[in-house]
């Protein structure tokens, strides 16, 4: 976070009187608070927030006023179980330090993470979320090379972005949907003090960190409290087509084809049959322009068209990430272990009935039980390698999730966390999840970097964020796209075994990218309405 506190106030005047301002703002802790924390020294990240009416706001306009800041940025909302809506929803802009990682980096990204968080004592309050602040990012596939450096990397990048990156956030807007508020919280980093004074930066204190996050608080409230802007238009894209179906989803271009992705299966298949794997999981991409309608435009009808636990935009200037998730990769949460295998999709069916009927058959196909069997086993062992002995446990086997454009089976698995292990141990005990690796993971993920010509980049990695509390939530990097230069980039795969079949395997990843799709094409649609105005 910054230093001392020289802000003006907007009129340009002498500086705010921060005890009035803290007053007005009815902040949650006063500065003699913070000096009593800081001399017991129990904890030494302080949160200090303002509460605010949110009854005409929706995470949306809450992103568009504070997303003019240059820097990452991003926006996370969660529908449980693709029904619920979850109750908080969150916001981050100016984060206090980037960090990326790329093919240039030899060292293992959750290495450095772990040292930038390890010192972390967040003071508890009962009023806020959990997640306050913390790193928030992606982890791509590719980074299963520090982990497990025998599975290799393809030679091709797809796409020239980081492998991966943490942005950490002092200061998160948190939404409440249940209650119409919103906390604007700032973490106040005491344990940077010693920090500070290695740097030579004089004057920071106790006092100043104070007057930083109040008026951090103030100049963010502010902005929450003004009109929603007006966006910028769009970078240019190439000419829109006509006809019914619009031109986005005429010139999708597979990195494969279905002779390719056709060619994937029956390769694999020929291991299986040969005792190498039980299963694995290859992929295809798609890229698709964007005509007239940049990447926030998306994520907006994807979250209406595809409601999902993880909902993400993340904006790194020159390229974004938006995706709707159904699937948790791990979740450590007051030492609680959490994996949820999913595997077994159908399309939704067009009535009840059938979209029962569809359910009903799904689970009782049993090549489907005995992939999803198998995927559960392998979450119940990379839970295990960090669990506790005998707290691992399926919490629920094989339940049916729905979602907008397709069904799975989803089943849940937990462990207590060993006391020698870390959340960063249970990170890399599960990543890559078995449901888009296979199963021996590390011979399943070397056949399929063999097959594939294209390094997946962000793709079946993780997103999501490490909290200062302690605690950490990821899900997988599936149903997402990557947005840059103008281009969307899809992906989606599906797991082979002994008895699949290579059309129907090639139509399962088309029918996965589909609610991506439909977010491109009302994009365009709702800009071509807007121009018509």
């Amino acid at each position: 976070p910054p230093g001392p506190a020289t802000m003006p106030n907007p009129n340009g005047e002498a500086k705010t009187n921060v005890s009035d301002l803290a007053e007005g703002l009815e902040v949650s802790l006063t500065l003699q608070q913070l000096r009593d924390a800081a001399k017991e020294g129990r904890y030494n990240v302080i949160p200090i927030f303002t509460e605010m009416v949110a009854d005409v706001d929706t995470p949306v306009t809450v992103y568009l006023k504070l997303c003019k800041a240059k820097g990452p940025k991003f926006l996370f909302e969660s529908v449980a179980g693709g029904e619920s809506i979850a109750r908080y929803s969150f916001v981050g802009v100016r984060p206090y330090k980037v960090m990326q990682f790329g093919r240039d980096n030899a060292c293992d990204p959750l290495l450095v993470l772990e040292k930038e968080l390890g010192g972390v004592r967040l003071m508890p309050n009962e009023k806020i979320p959990d997640f306050t602040g913390g790193a928030v990012g992606y982890v791509g596939y590719d980074c299963v090379r520090f982990f497990e450096p025998s599975v290799g990397v393809p030679a091709e990048r797809a796409l020239d972005i980081p492998d991966c990156v943490f942005s950490l956030y002092a200061t998160v807007v948190c939404i409440d949907r249940v209650n119409h508020t919103m906390k604007v919280v700032h973490n106040i980093p005491l344990h940077r003090l010693n920090d500070y004074e290695q740097k030579g930066e004089k004057g920071v204190t106790v006092e100043s960190l104070y007057e930083d996050a109040v008026l951090e608080l103030d100049r963010t409230r502010r902005m929450l409290e003004g009109p929603v802007p007006k966006r910028p238009p769009p970078p240019p894209g190439p000419a829109e087509g006509n006809g019914k179906k619009t031109q986005a989803m005429r010139d999708m271009k597979s990195n494969v084809g279905k002779e390719g992705y056709e060619g994937f299966v029956r390769s694999l298949k020929e291991r299986i049959h040969a005792g190498d794997i039980i299963q694995a999981v290859p992929s295809q991409r798609l890229m698709c322009p964007l005509r007239g309608v940049d990447a926030f435009d998306v994520y907006r009808q994807l979250r209406m068209i595809n409601p999902s636990p993880y909902m993400f935009f993340m904006d790194y200037d020159d390229f974004q990430i938006v995706g709707a998730s159904p699937e948790l990769l791990v979740k450590c949460v007051n030492g609680v272990v959490t994996t949820h295998p999913i595997a077994g999709t159908r399309r939704r069916g067009r009535t009840r009935e059938q979209d029962d009927a569809l359910a009903k058959e799904l689970l009782a196909n049993e090549k489907e039980r005995a992939e999803h069997i198998m995927l559960v086993d392998l979450g119940r062992n990379d839970v295990g390698r960090v669990a506790a002995p005998g707290t691992v446990k399926v919490d629920s086997l094989m339940h049916i999730e729905r979602y907008s454009h397709v069904m799975h089976i989803v089943s849940h698995v937990s462990g207590k966390l060993a006391k020698d292990k870390t959340m960063y141990d249970a990170f890399r005990s599960v990543f890559p999840a078995g449901t888009v690796s296979g199963a021996p993971k590390v011979r399943a993920m070397q056949l399929v970097n063999g097959l594939e010509p294209q390094s997946r980049g962000v793709y079946s990695g993780a997103v999501g964020h490490f909290s200062f509390s302690g605690n950490m939530d990821t899900c997988i990097a599936i149903r997402t796209l990557a947005v840059k230069d103008g281009v969307a980039h899809l992906q989606a795969g599906g797991g082979i075994v002994f008895d699949s079949e290579p059309t129907p395997e090639y139509e399962e990843t088309m029918n996965k990218m589909r609610a991506l799709g439909k977010a491109i094409e009302q994009a365009e649609r709702m800009v071509r309405k807007r121009k018509l105005r």
